[in-house]
């Protein structure tokens, strides 16, 4: 889904219901959406962003900025070195690398934790 107002969504379907659904994904405020079809899921995003920007303002609030795709990082020296020389290695910027090193360590994150069952030991 291509992004709307600088916000992107999630899509999913629940095959039981056989219906469409997601949320505007990088705000912590909670607002989602669904639909039978896709063209109707596209509409359903749009009007759910839209929602988002009317309820900031009703609140007064600013809304949150979706993710820029910019990242600003701080290391040491002997790092940006190593990272410099894997990036190199693996014939890549030092951007291209970074990026794709964490979108790797965040997908294997996300997928563990995902599967992983909490308890709190008491």
């Amino acid at each position: 889904m291509k992004p709307y107002k600088g916000y992107l969504g999630t899509i999913e379907f629940d095959e039981a219901d056989l219906v469409f659904h997601g949320r505007i994904m990088g705000i912590r405020d909670i607002f989602t959406y669904e639909a039978g079809s896709a063209e109707e899921l596209l509409k359903a995003f749009h009007e759910c962003v839209d929602d988002y920007l009317e309820f900031c303002a009703e609140q007064n609030k600013e809304p949150e900025k979706p993710f820029s795709g910019k990242l600003a990082l701080r290391t040491t020296p002997e790092v940006h070195h190593l990272v410099s020389r894997a990036a190199a290695s693996d014939g890549k910027s030092i951007n291209q690398w970074v990026s794709d090193t964490l979108a790797e360590a965040a997908r294997k994150r996300v997928d563990e934790g995902s599967t992983k069952v909490r308890t709190r030991a008491h």
